[in-house]
């Protein structure tokens, strides 16, 4: 793992350099979804700014939908920019049929039209207390795992025969996958674990308890940088897979340290919650991106044309991942593993379409 304190102190040198920002595209024609849009996240930025530029955007969460949509239509109302481009839908990554029903009805609601998916959202839970139990989806898997990796992979797995499509016939189809700069904590050891190889949903799999003194030791900051290793492995693996064949381009962004809910949790509740809340934003401010900074990369990257796939950026220009994400045979082998697993899914699920290879 890279020295914390020369990662930190570049940061801070950064945040007192400009601070790059996505020259705008027409993005008119263009259809795009992305995901984890929750006010004040790096992804309503994302959705917000490339909607303003033209593009036909769906932006999700997991609640609160209605509220985001308005949120979201006012601010393209008041920047001038028609509030039609942008509509707004329910989706759990962690659920699987969520992730059946939204695909289902983006297919219906946009007749299979889709050019650029941000796979955004995420979650790190435990940032205050990294070390206690490790937090379980419903359906047996680490928490972070199951959603920032497992669904992203799910749902870019139901979309893919859209997008072959429209690189195809539009010669420029995309996915970009928000990775982090955390992703240099563990290595490609640590991933294949959570894998399943077995072609059964997990919650149908005889529950083993496994001995404490067995158990590796957790902390959630590796869980979330596993999480976000492996969507590096997955956004250069499609790029392998479908770049020559259908036009479509995979990269993965580090968007920087950004102030957002995952960074900023609030510990307390009540007044006290509050108040705490408020002087921790102010100061973090001094030290963080804000996410209207934060999302220029992913902008650049869902809209830059021509843009080199298969490759990793940050600050809006290509970056060095770690040399494990450089690991082909290891892409390959999680593509695959991850693959099956959705396969069993669509078996187990009501899957709102088959998956034609050859689309």
């Amino acid at each position: 793992m890279p020295n914390p304190i020369i990662k930190t102190a570049t940061h801070l040198v950064r945040m007192f350099l400009p601070k790059p920002m996505a020259a705008p595209v027409d993005m008119s024609g263009r259809y795009v979804i992305v995901t984890g849009a929750s006010p004040g996240s790096i992804g309503y930025e994302t959705a917000r700014i490339l909607a303003g530029w033209g593009a036909t955007v769906v932006a999700t969460r997991v609640r609160d939908v209605v509220l985001m949509e308005a949120a979201l239509k006012d601010d393209l109302r008041n920047g001038g920019a028609d509030a039609d481009n942008l509509t707004a839908h329910a989706l759990d990554l962690s659920d699987s049929h969520s992730v059946n029903a939204f695909g289902a009805w983006y297919r219906d609601k946009h007749q299979g039209q889709l050019h650029v998916l941000i796979n955004n959202a995420g979650i790190h839970r435990k940032t205050l207390a990294p070390r206690e139990k490790a937090p379980l989806s419903e359906d047996g898997f680490e928490i972070h795992w199951r959603t920032n990796y497992l669904g992203a992979f799910h749902l870019t797995w139901a979309l893919l025969p859209l997008l072959r499509r429209a690189g195809v016939e539009s010669g420029d189809a995309r996915v970009v996958n928000v990775s982090s700069g955390l992703h240099d904590r563990v290595g490609n050891t640590d991933l294949f674990d959570e894998v399943p190889h077995r072609e059964v949903p997990q919650r149908d799999r005889p529950h083993r308890e496994v001995p404490q003194r067995d158990r590796p030791r957790y902390h959630s900051w590796d869980a979330y940088g596993k999480s976000k290793l492996a969507m590096i492995h997955m956004a250069f693996e499609i790029e392998r897979r479908f770049a020559d064949t259908h036009n479509l381009h995979a990269v993965a962004v580090h968007p920087g340290v950004v102030m957002t809910n995952l960074t900023l949790p609030q510990a307390f509740r009540g007044r006290i919650g509050k108040a705490a809340h408020r002087i921790n934003s102010s100061l973090a401010s001094l030290v963080l991106l804000s996410p209207h900074a934060g999302a220029q990369t992913i902008v650049m990257c869902a809209s830059r044309r021509p843009l080199q796939g298969g490759r990793y950026y940050e600050r809006c220009d290509v970056a060095e991942p770690s040399a494990d994400s450089l690991d082909a045979a290891a892409s390959k082998r999680l593509w695959e593993q991850s693959e099956r697993w959705v396969r069993s899914r669509a078996r187990h699920t009501a899957h709102p379409a088959a998956h034609d290879e050859n689309s």
